[in-house]
C-alpha cells in the first residue's frame, strides 16, 4: 500500500531571515529593559557601600573600600523600623480588603444573574480610567469628616477602593472558568451560594488570589501621595514617605540616602522577585480562561 503522507515543507529562506530578525529584536528590547532597570538599582545598592566623597569624586567607579557603616547606621535607627512597620501594616489591611471584596463582587459578576449585571461590570471596567490624583481633594474632604486622616485606616480603604476594578476584572474569568457541573453537584448535596463560592470557587482561584494579592501589596507599598496627605505625623510615615524625609535630612550625605532608599525598597523587590512566577501564572491562566 502506497504511502500517502506527504512531508510538510520547511520554512523558507526569508522566513528564517525574518524569524531571526524578529528574534534577535525581541532580546535588544528585553537586554534594554533589563539595563534600564538593573542599572539604578544596581548604582544605589553600591553607592550605600561608599561614603560620599568617594561617590562626588568618582561617581561611577566601584568602592575601593567597601563602607558598610551607611547600612549599619540606617538598620540601627529606630526611624527606619517604624516606617517599615507601617507600611507593612496598610499593605496588609489594604489588600485583605480588596482581595475579600474584590472576590465576592467578581463571584457574583460571574456566576449570578441579576437585571443590570453587565452594566454595573462595565462600571468597574471604566474605573480603571478614574486617576487617583482626581479624588484627592474630594477623598481627603471625606476622610476629614470620618476622622481617619493620621491613621492606616486613612490610607488602606481608599488603596483598596483604587484596586477594586482591576482586581475584579483579573479575578471574574477564574470564576466564570469554574464547570457548571461542580456547582450543580455543590448543590445537590445542600451547598447554598456562599458555600459553594467559600469551599469550591476560592480553592479553584488560589492562583488568581494570589495574583491579586501580590500586585495590592506592592501597589501599596510604593504608594506617596496619598499617604503623604493623609498620614500627618512622623510616626505614621511610610517607607515612601521616609526616604523623602531621609533625603531631605540629610541632603549632604549621597551616599546614607542611597543606603536608605535601597533598604527601603529591598521588601517589595524580594517579595516581587519571589512571586513573580505566581503572578505570571495567574494573569496567563485568567487570559486563557476569560
Amino acid at each position: 500500500m502506497a504511502d500517502t503522507t506527504t512531508a510538510r515543507p520547511g520554512p523558507t529562506a526569508s522566513q528564517r531571515i525574518r524569524r531571526y530578525l524578529f528574534t534577535s529584536f525581541r532580546v535588544v528590547v528585553m537586554f534594554a529593559v533589563a539595563t534600564a532597570i538593573i542599572v539604578p538599582l544596581a548604582y544605589a545598592a553600591i553607592g550605600g557601600l561608599r561614603t560620599t566623597g568617594e561617590l562626588r569624586n568618582r561617581p561611577f567607579d566601584l568602592p575601593t573600600d567597601w563602607w558598610p557603616h551607611n547600612y549599619v547606621g540606617v538598620l540601627t535607627s529606630e526611624e527606619f523600623w517604624t516606617e517599615l512597620y507601617n507600611s507593612i501594616a496598610i499593605a496588609a489591611i489594604a489588600t485583605f480588603t480588596v482581595v475579600t471584596l474584590a472576590a465576592l463582587a467578581a463571584f457574583a459578576f460571574a456566576r449570578m444573574r441579576f437585571r443590570g449585571r453587565e452594566a454595573l461590570y462595565t462600571l468597574f471596567v471604566l474605573g480603571l480610567l478614574f486617576p487617583a490624583a482626581v479624588a484627592i481633594l474630594p477623598l481627603f474632604i471625606l476622610l476629614r469628616q470620618l476622622t481617619l486622616l493620621n491613621s492606616w485606616w486613612g490610607v488602606a480603604l481608599p488603596q483598596a477602593a483604587f484596586a477594586l476594578p482591576l482586581t475584579i476584572i483579573i479575578l471574574r474569568p477564574f470564576f466564570r472558568a469554574i464547570p457548571v457541573e461542580l456547582e450543580d453537584a455543590a448543590r445537590i448535596d445542600g451547598c447554598s451560594t456562599f458555600g459553594f463560592f467559600w469551599r469550591v470557587a476560592l480553592p479553584l482561584s488560589r492562583p488568581a488570589l494570589a495574583t491579586v494579592a501580590v500586585l495590592a501589596i506592592v501597589s501599596s507599598w510604593n504608594a506617596f501621595l496619598l499617604p503623604l496627605l493623609i498620614l500627618r505625623t512622623s510616626d505614621q510615615w511610610t517607607l515612601p514617605l521616609g526616604v523623602m524625609n531621609f533625603s531631605t535630612q540629610y541632603t549632604s550625605d549621597t551616599a546614607l540616602v542611597l543606603a536608605f532608599t535601597t533598604l527601603s525598597m529591598l521588601p517589595a523587590l524580594a517579595f516581587y522577585v519571589l512571586a513573580e512566577r505566581q503572578i505570571v501564572g495567574g494573569l496567563t491562566a485568567g487570559a486563557v480562561k476569560g
